[in-house]
């Protein structure tokens, strides 16, 4: 089996660092923009309460005024071009609330996914196993590194991916490397399930 340079490995690690804290990044954006939505809504439900109330009260004194004069008839005009003039600024402000809380959805439909996923199957690329607990191999700075017991054996992979194709390409490009032993594995709660097909 070829010799990976540390460096390579670094690098390797790196990117699957930097995926890790973009995801981490998305979550925390979703507990703000879940607090932001849950704000929304609020502000919405109480300007369509105000919306209402007042678009009543307007005309209702519109009524009233208009019904008794019919000199105060240019007023109630007045009263319901402002009351038309608020109605559409409440629609404006409405439609883009609407538009936020569809954003907020899309985010939060992806935070939802993720923690479907983690419950679900992953795949990884195996590429070495020791007879050996050899944890030197794993710095405690790289992430995504699996190391699991399989008797007798410990088991090192790398990358851990929600769908078999993305496994295989990585291990495709482990393969180039020199790694021509890589496999893909398929692990759920921390224990590996089964060899999956290369291709």
């Amino acid at each position: 089996m070829p010799f990976i340079e540390e460096s390579d490995l670094l690098d390797l690690h790196k990117d699957i660092e930097k995926s890790q804290i973009i995801n981490e990044r998305l979550l925390d954006q979703v507990g703000f923009k879940n607090k932001d939505l849950r704000k929304l809504r609020i502000q919405r439900n109480v300007l369509a309460g105000i919306t209402l109330v007042f678009l009543l009260l307007t005309f209702g004194f519109w009524a009233f005024f208009s019904g008794l004069r019919t000199s105060n008839e240019f007023r109630g005009q007045e009263v319901l071009a402002e009351a038309e003039d608020s109605i559409n600024s409440f629609r404006t402000r409405i439609n883009f609330l609407k538009e936020r809380n569809e954003e907020l959805s899309l985010v939060k439909e992806f935070y939802l996914a993720k923690e479907f996923l983690e419950k679900e199957k992953i795949y990884s690329v195996q590429v070495k196993s020791f007879v050996e607990n050899n944890a030197t191999l794993a710095s405690e700075a790289l992430t995504n590194t699996l190391f699991v017991k399989t008797n007798p054996f410990y088991a090192y992979s790398l990358g851990n991916f929600e769908t078999l194709e993305e496994a295989r390409r990585f291990r495709k490009q482990l393969v180039n490397m020199g790694f021509k032993d890589a496999f893909v594995a398929s692990y759920q709660d921390g224990k590996r399930v089964k060899i999956e097909d290369p291709f």
